[in-house]
């Protein structure tokens, strides 16, 4: 048996009824010329053009960003080196202290990429944002697993190392003590 072939328009139309929406309604594309004249308002109302320069030194100047090697420690084994952030290494045995220099001639790799082929010899922290900050001290079982592991421990946010400041004392009890 054929099927007639206006049997899918039919429940097209009757599909649109039950749901009680509209056909789409159909207009032309945007022509070159409309275009272009979107693009010369766009032009004439420039924001930019009405910025004032920023008075002061130059923020370009003053602020040079740090040497990225003295900003960071290197971490090295099997012919392959990864940098992290300084403090991202919360705890470094002494039988992998030889691992935290650069030797020469080994290949620079992302932390990724590093972590993954040392797995065996790195262990990973995932510390929160207000933690890394220094104004939230880690939990003490995690404080105490770090000191006692006899893996290398990198401190991680979202998976990337990150520097943990040491924790802010407030002001009070400073000066009580």
């Amino acid at each position: 048996m054929k099927p007639h072939p206006l049997i899918p328009l039919m429940i097209a139309g009757l599909a649109s009824a039950a749901f009680g929406g509209t056909a789409p309604t159909m207009r032309d594309a945007v022509t070159h010329d409309q275009l272009s004249l979107a693009y010369r308002k766009a032009a004439q109302e420039d924001p930019m053009r009405k910025l004032k320069p920023a008075k002061g030194p130059d923020p370009s100047v003053v602020n040079q960003p740090e040497d990225l090697v003295a900003s960071s420690d290197i971490m090295s084994f099997g012919g392959r080196a990864t940098l992290v952030p300084k403090r991202a290494i919360l705890h470094v045995p002494k039988n992998l202290e030889d691992r935290i220099k650069f030797v020469p001639g080994s290949k620079i790799m992302s932390w990724a990429d590093f972590f993954a082929l040392n797995r065996g010899w790195i262990t990973t922290v995932e510390v929160s944002r207000v933690q890394a900050e220094g104004n939230k001290a880690l939990a003490d079982e995690i404080s105490e697993r770090v000191q006692k592991s006899s893996n290398l421990v990198v401190a991680t946010y979202q998976g990337g190392p990150i520097s943990v400041l040491p924790l802010k004392v407030p002001q009070e009890t400073a000066n009580a003590k």
